[in-house]
């Protein structure tokens, strides 16, 4: 399995903040929790493959915005924040090596933490950052590959990863709070505590934030495999672990 993934940028202090109050970050520390993400997914058996870093856009680490990528194809998208549109060239360098890509195009937005992935089903947050025709752009390109698109409303966090993930291929960790469970109908569903909703899938692997002990050992019981990481000063930022990587089969 391929992450990609892109370095911690010089100005990450000055990052785009939503539902946050602007506080210090240690740019050292941000750094060394950003290394150690990268050795769990490399010890859960990824491929690291990074984009050059960008100094001048603080928010380059959240990498997933930028793309998604399915077995047939990789979406360069258009973020709804105007300065993170900077970020897409040099990640859709990097997919080009592994897929035909295609590109979110203006006046739609879409931000690649709205986008859940769960089998041949997509469910996609209309969000702050991803607009109704984002949506409808992405069931363009995706329906010819005989995927369905389900939009979700998202109105009480930044992205729909940040209420809902995935934990197997008929999974989600949820926090029903944030987003309406009906949603998701047909999936199996675990509820858990407040802003702990945001898991990675590598390979056997969950990557989890270690700043929710109750969360992980609800997970350690039902059965998975969770790997802890501290992603303190990156949650100052607004992200969380699925947002520092683009995760896909190379093939």
């Amino acid at each position: 399995m391929i992450a990609v993934t892109r370095p911690v940028s010089d100005t990450i202090a000055n990052c785009e903040l939503t539902h946050l109050a602007r506080q210090p970050i240690d740019l050292d520390r941000a750094r060394a929790q950003h290394r150690a993400y990268e050795q769990a997914l490399e010890d859960a058996g990824c491929t690291i493959v990074r984009v050059e870093a960008a100094p001048d856009l603080p928010d380059a680490v959240f990498v997933e915005d930028a793309a998604v990528v399915l077995p047939e194809i990789a979406i360069i998208t258009r973020p709804g924040a105007p300065l993170r549109r900077k970020e897409t060239p040099p990640v859709a360098a990097v997919l080009g090596r592994y897929r035909e890509m295609v590109a979110v195009e203006a006046p739609a937005t879409l931000d690649g933490g709205d986008v859940l992935v769960l089998g041949r089903r997509v469910y996609v947050g209309r969000s702050r950052r991803t607009s109704g025709r984002g949506v409808a752009q992405l069931q363009s390109m995706l329906t010819r590959y005989g995927y369905e698109v389900v939009a979700v409303e998202v109105a009480s966090c930044l992205h729909l990863k940040s209420a809902a993930t995935a934990i197997a291929a008929d999974r989600l960790l949820v926090n029903p709070a944030w987003v309406a469970v009906d949603a998701f109908a047909g999936a199996g569903l675990l509820s858990i505590e407040p802003h702990a909703a945001n898991v990675l899938r590598a390979g056997q692997t969950l990557v989890y934030p270690s700043a929710f002990p109750r969360t992980r050992d609800k997970l350690v019981r039902a059965g998975y495999h969770v790997r802890e990481v501290e992603v303190s000063e990156l949650a100052k930022a607004e992200g969380a672990v699925t947002c520092c990587s683009v995760m896909f089969d190379a093939s």
